[in-house]
């Protein structure tokens, strides 16, 4: 597994290069969005609108109407938190083709309560014409200014910067509402998103010297959410599903899931792997995976529960696994 930095920062200036449109928008947030090469690219595409998220969302909208493609940086909390009204009412209600890239999404910043956007999804997911898009990787990321282009309407993108796993092959862009199936299995079905696959991925590994079978799909379009691929794979197990994900686990993708399994009547055990009804506080990532539960021992705990089989499972055994060469998925 490669370790990638900056992909971002790179990935926005070619992406402006090929698109004549494209203008990004920075709340005073261009350093820490990976932004601050881009000016010296292209000044006259960057603007910066200060710590005022709500007049940088109202902006957008205007610069959307006049034929501009908006490319707005700052944390995730500041894109729907507080400008929450200027985002419905001055952009998703006419549908207008703003891109809100959401930087340190869920419990991956040691900000605390008021940087971490635990609830982003679940608050995003009930908005008419709204896109959310969660990146789990390098691929993710560089995949998603293309999506946005594709999407031409609102979108909300939960966005990982710095050092990142590069999980995925860079030959095989992440597609729009269109799973990644990670290994194939009979036994049991999950589903997991942003910082979480990794770890899945790692419990996976697991599982399957343990003899159990994982259909593993990685998730990045949260909404819509219509692939069929979700189905398909829930019809496939014999014994149930788990979700796993960088959120609480009501209105997420659990939720997502849990939807799909009802309007298709597919009658298993579900069980949510993610943050529960809870605030977070900062600390490290790894720290706080293990104390809210988001890592791979969690999810070997899970699937123990679907199985309704102790599988004798220790800790320090998932220290002896390494991510070796995903590039085939």
């Amino acid at each position: 597994m490669k370790i990638e930095s900056d992909v971002h920062s790179k990935n926005m200036i070619k992406f402006a290069q090929e698109n004549e449109d494209v203008l990004v928008l920075s709340a005073d947030l261009g350093t820490s969005c990976e932004v601050k090469e881009f000016p010296k690219v292209f000044p006259e595409k960057y603007l910066s609108m200060g710590i005022a998220e709500q007049n940088m969302l109202s902006w957008a909208a205007g610069l959307a109407r006049e034929g501009f493609r908006p490319f707005l940086h700052t944390f995730a909390v500041f894109l729907y938190r507080r400008p929450l009204d200027q985002l419905e009412m001055s952009i998703a209600y006419p549908n207008l083709p703003v891109s809100l890239l959401g930087f340190v999404p869920g419990i991956t910043t040691p900000g605390g309560v008021t940087h971490q956007s635990i609830e982003d999804v679940g608050i995003l997911r009930t908005i008419p014409n709204m896109t959310i898009f969660d990146c789990g990787d390098a691929t993710d990321v560089e995949s998603a200014l293309n999506i946005c282009k594709e999407v031409n309407g609102p979108i909300y993108v939960r966005m990982l910067r710095g050092q990142m796993p590069r999980l995925f092959s860079p030959d095989k862009p992440t597609e729009f509402n269109k799973g990644r199936v990670i290994s194939e299995g009979d036994d049991v079905a999950l589903f997991s998103s942003s910082i979480c696959t990794e770890e899945a991925m790692r419990a996976t590994q697991w599982l399957e010297k343990q003899g159990i079978s994982v259909q593993h799909v990685h998730v990045t379009t949260l909404k819509p959410f219509t692939d069929p691929l979700i189905a398909e794979s829930i019809e496939k197990v014999k014994h149930g599903v788990v979700t796993m994900e960088n959120h609480v686990t009501i209105g997420g993708l659990g939720t997502a899931v849990g939807e799909v399994m009802l309007e298709n009547q597919l009658h298993k055990q579900l069980i949510k792997v993610g943050i529960n009804d809870e605030w977070t506080h900062g600390a490290s990532k790894p720290y706080l995976l293990k104390k809210y539960g988001l890592d791979a021992a969690s999810l070997i705990r899970a699937v123990e529960k679907i199985l309704d089989k102790d599988l004798g499972f220790k800790e320090e055994e998932l220290e002896e696994i390494r991510l070796e060469d995903y590039d085939r998925v």
